[in-house]
């Protein structure tokens, strides 16, 4: 490569020096719990200059209970009626009607069936609301570019803007976008600085709406903090202009959809109507001020404070803000820490205690919970999927929430931590802090781990309070994953009880069974090696991308399907299973080979969403290799390929279609 194409390549590279040196503190940062003013510290201390971008103190009013669903089934034996959660999409659609300037939706993939339904009626009424007064109204799509599967951008802008005329102001903006092996999965819709909805909700209908439909909680606010939500997104669309803008990106804008391109970076976007800017504006207040929604937040009487915290992955090259806010929450946490989390190790080999080949636990996360525990004696509990749950009828190669580990072995790595810091813990004390201080279960209705028809229960959920004065609702998992994330810290007591007494403990009441964790079990557990041992995937090498099956929204790149095969096999042949690696003393649901447990929220639903005008700008820069940490979140159908090779056989051999989920 030519020196000018190399520093056409390297002019954007971000400025990742987020600690200028000297510690910020927010203005707004009075009254905070000491748990809030630990958040605090540590981002003002370390991320200074990604204030505003990447974290905020700020405030806002939390509009009625969370939206947790599906709706009223903790204490009930029987399955949700049908139509019982279409409430959800019709909540996020009329969200978006409301927009009088400027809006922000972000998901991990395109909306479908009722949700893109609920989206094009909405979008209807912007055009109704342009045409009528004149006024430009920008609303901005941001998805993630899921290696291999990139979005077609064109097919999801055709779909959502389908019989709406072009003689109006409306500006509508698809893009998606990214770098190495981070993508966008937050979720949320910011409209006009004002009204914010954000939490773990996907936009798939058959994952939320249909028969055994998998748990999730969001968080419905207004309030300035939804500017937060703004300017997050600002960042990613910064990112995907700056990416095309360049002389290759501008090259292969011109490329056909669907052509093979293998690079490290991959940014799409689409406009409407044809003849609109190619990129859309930068959210600024200016841009919102005529907006009558703005008198809504003069009062601030109703508002809580809030910490807004977010990732942007590799985007940036080292720092992830909200990383340290979580650990900072549950290191300072003095009673009790009570959390609502899908998982929190990685996807297993099924029938093993082994991650998937270079997958590792969180260690921090770990070691935060281990140390809560034996250092101050503060009490966990833990709520988690149960493996294997495959809503709305999907295939096991389309959705799977749920790595594979019981209770037990989540257990076992807390206290494995305590004993590798503690070295003088004698077992004895273990098994006390065990009994009295450690309790994990998976979610149940009314004590019931299934569905009528047998289907696990899953739960998609990212929830934990501190204390019960503090709580963290967003898109961040806890285990270990390099994804763009977002999410609010809820800093007051009496509104975080109200969430406890509403979500966590009716969560608690009808899951809870001792059996799930027991301790003579964790104890066992405490000489299993659950670690993954093979480096799959080596991320400064621009062609290890993922190959996936698309559906209507999605574009495939087949070039990867040599590479990801090849991958596989070496990891696969590298090494053996040994017997003692193989589950044969955990009670936990591991899915047959018929029930392929992927990782649900990398991609899309029934009728996922689009990706046309597809692979732009590719930088070819190893300056992510920091993050080669893959994890499910990151590579939903990891699972599959590991059934297919127990098969003897390469997953594209036998031709199986793949979604990556989560």
């Amino acid at each position: 490569m030519n020196s000018f194409v190399e520093n056409v390549l390297c002019c954007n590279k971000r400025d990742d020096s987020s600690d200028s040196g000297d510690e910020l503190c927010d203005k707004d940062a009075k009254d905070l719990s000491y748990i809030g003013e630990a958040v605090h510290k540590v981002l003002g201390k370390s991320y200074n200059r990604l204030h505003h971008s990447q974290w905020n103190v700020t405030s806002g009013q939390i509009i009625g209970a969370v939206d947790d669903s599906p709706r009223d089934v903790w204490e009930s034996s029987a399955d949700p009626p049908q139509g019982n959660d279409d409430w959800l999409p019709e909540k996020m659609g009329a969200l978006i009607s409301r927009t009088q300037a400027f809006c922000d939706v972000m998901s991990l993939g395109p909306p479908d069936g009722l949700f893109l339904e609920a989206f094009k009626e909405s979008l209807q009424l912007l055009y109704d609301r342009s045409k009528t007064t004149g006024d430009e109204i920008v609303v901005r799509f941001m998805f993630g570019n899921i290696a291999g599967v990139p979005v077609n951008c064109d097919r999801v802008i055709k779909a959502l803007t389908k019989d709406i005329p072009e003689d109006s102001n409306l500006r509508i903006w698809v893009g998606a976008w990214r770098r190495g092996f981070s993508w966008n999965h937050a979720k949320l819709i910011a409209v006009d600085g004002v009204f914010l909805h954000t939490g773990g909700h996907n936009l798939w209908d058959r994952h939320y709406l249909r028969n055994n439909p998998v748990h999730d909680l969001s968080i419905e606010l207004r309030g300035r903090v939804t500017r937060d939500g703004h300017r997050f997104a600002n960042e990613q669309w910064s990112f995907v202009q700056a990416k095309q803008s360049t002389l290759i990106g501008s090259v292969v804008d011109k490329i056909p959809d669907g052509m093979p391109l293998a690079k490290r970076t991959r940014v799409t976007v689409s406009e409407w109507p044809k003849g609109a800017a190619t990129f859309p504006p930068q959210f600024a207040k200016q841009l919102i001020a005529k907006s009558s929604h703005q008198s809504l937040i003069v009062d601030k009487s109703k508002d809580v404070k809030l910490i807004s915290i977010g990732r942007q992955g590799s985007m940036t090259f080292v720092s992830r803000p909200s990383d340290a806010a979580i650990i900072a929450m549950i290191e300072s946490s003095k009673t009790i820490i009570r959390m609502v989390l899908q998982d929190i190790g990685p996807v297993t080999i099924p029938g093993t205690k082994r991650a998937l080949p270079g997958l590792t636990w969180p260690t921090a996360v770990l070691s935060a919970l281990g140390g809560a525990i034996y250092d101050r004696g503060v009490d966990v509990e833990i709520v988690l999927s149960n493996p294997g749950c495959i809503p709305g009828s999907l295939k096991g190669t389309e959705a799977c929430y749920g790595n594979g580990w019981s209770c037990v072995d989540v257990a076992s790595e807390i206290v494995k931590t305590i004993r590798k810091n503690h070295h003088k813990v004698n077992d004895a004390r273990l098994r006390a802090l065990v009994k009295d201080n450690l309790r994990i279960c998976f979610v149940r209705h009314n004590k019931s781990d299934s569905y009528e028809d047998g289907m696990s229960i899953g739960l998609h959920a990212k929830h934990f309070i501190i204390d019960d004065i503090c709580c963290y609702i967003g898109s961040q998992n806890l285990y270990t994953c390099d994804l763009a994330e977002w999410g609010l810290v809820v800093d007051d007591k009496e509104t975080v009880q109200n969430i406890k007494k509403t979500y966590f403990d009716r969560i608690w009441k009808n899951s809870y069974i001792q059996l799930d964790c027991d301790v003579d079990a964790v104890m066992d557990g405490l000489g299993v090696d659950r670690n993954g041992e093979f480096k799959l995937f080596n991320v400064t090498n621009h062609n290890d991308v993922i190959h996936g099956g698309g559906d209507e929204f999605y574009d495939i790149d087949e070039s990867q399907v040599k590479v990801i095969k090849e991958t596989y096999e070496s990891a696969m042949n590298s090494r053996e299973v040994s017997p003692e690696a193989r589950d044969d003393e955990c009670e936990r649901k591991t899915p047959s080979p018929s029930r392929v447990c992927k990782s649900t929220d990398e991609i899309g639903g029934e009728a996922a969403a689009s990706r046309e005008n597809e692979p732009q700008d590719q930088d070819e820069s190893d300056d992510d290799g920091n993050r080669n940490q893959l994890s499910l979140d990151c590579c939903g159908l990891l699972t599959d390929h590991i059934w297919a090779f127990g098969a003897k056989r390469c997953p594209y051999e036998i031709g199986l279609g793949y979604k990556m989920q989560r």
